[in-house]
């Protein structure tokens, strides 16, 4: 059967929010034009066993096998839509037409990559939340001048898939790798205000360094001369501790947060730092991941045009 979309999940041990997102799935005005596919690197709890009670393609691949853009390629290989979207196993979407959203763009045939607004929940750190709105502002941009995605909701072709698979050996960060080069061959990225999703990330102290780390290694490799110094890293640490600050006071949430920012942002940095250290990065692109939000209100998500997913639960 040919589909119009195909959803590809990377999932390990991801029982907690794994149901909820098929469930959301479910709801979509194009729930039955759309193939979904979990590639699992060796989860020990329940995440294939729900997945396989949802009807859902499970692919598997070896957690000594595994990278980021390995898992891609390997459920992109096997997905027959015509639209090749990408999905956190701790993300749900928000209302019933977020995959119908995620598509729309494509009418443009110059526009290969198109990825969605991100949001948090009540378990979201307040400093991560103040990160989805940087990255994910409320306003739509179809012809974006950098390579900044997020693969956590995201969709690409597949004809240019075929073309261009995902880098297998970088540490993090593929979707910009593949971002980067997409556009240097004169196609454009586009960003989707209105098909949000919850993203979901509940990591202990060594999680949240690791994963900047993680990413930072692979930051330097796309772009051999970024560079971060220790300096950067007090600068950077500060502002956005400063301006996080700001933010929660004017919320009147700043007491119950406080400690928290703290801890999320030096932990955020002084990964970051570890990650690399020498070198210069695009400046837009540098400013996207890093620079502190504007002390401007942030914005909420809030449609009146779509129908919003009410949940039963969280498995």
């Amino acid at each position: 059967m040919n589909y119009t979309c195909s959803l590809i999940i990377r999932s390990f041990n991801e029982e907690k929010y794994i149901g909820r997102l098929f469930e959301g799935i479910k709801k979509q005005t194009l729930y039955h034009d759309t193939e979904v596919i979990l590639v699992d690197s060796g989860s020990s709890d329940r995440t294939v066993q729900i997945a396989l009670q949802n009807n859902v393609k499970v692919v598997t691949i070896k957690p000594e096998e595994f990278s980021f853009g390995r898992a891609l390629n390997l459920g992109c290989s096997q997905a027959q839509g015509k639209y090749l979207l990408f999905a956190s196993a701790h993300v749900y979407p928000v209302y019933t037409d977020w995959i119908e959203k995620m598509i729309a763009p494509f009418e443009n045939d110059k526009i290969a990559l198109v990825y969605g607004k991100q949001i948090g929940n009540e378990v979201t750190k307040y400093s991560e939340k103040q990160l989805f709105n940087k990255w994910f502002p409320k306003d739509s941009n179809y012809s974006q001048d950098h390579p900044f995605c997020n693969n956590a909701n995201a969709v690409v072709r597949k004809m240019l898939w075929e073309e261009q698979h995902y880098d297998e050996y970088l540490t993090g960060l593929e979707d910009l790798e593949w971002a980067t080069k997409i556009q240097k061959k004169g196609f454009k990225i586009a960003y989707e205000a209105f098909a949000p999703i919850v993203h979901v990330h509940e990591e202990s102290v060594a999680k949240i360094k690791n994963r900047y780390m993680r990413e930072a290694m692979a930051l330097k490799t796309i772009f051999p001369k970024q560079r971060m110094s220790f300096f950067d890293f007090i600068r950077l640490a500060s502002g956005n501790i400063l301006s996080d600050c700001i933010h929660a006071q004017r919320e009147k949430v700043l007491l119950k947060n406080i400690s928290e920012i703290f801890l999320f942002r030096i932990l955020q940095f002084w990964g970051t730092y570890k990650g690399f250290k020498h070198g210069e990065v695009d400046r837009r692109l540098h400013q996207r991941f890093y620079y502190p939000n504007g002390l401007k209100k942030g914005n909420n998500e809030k449609r009146d045009d779509a129908e919003k997913i009410l949940y039963t639960a969280v498995n």
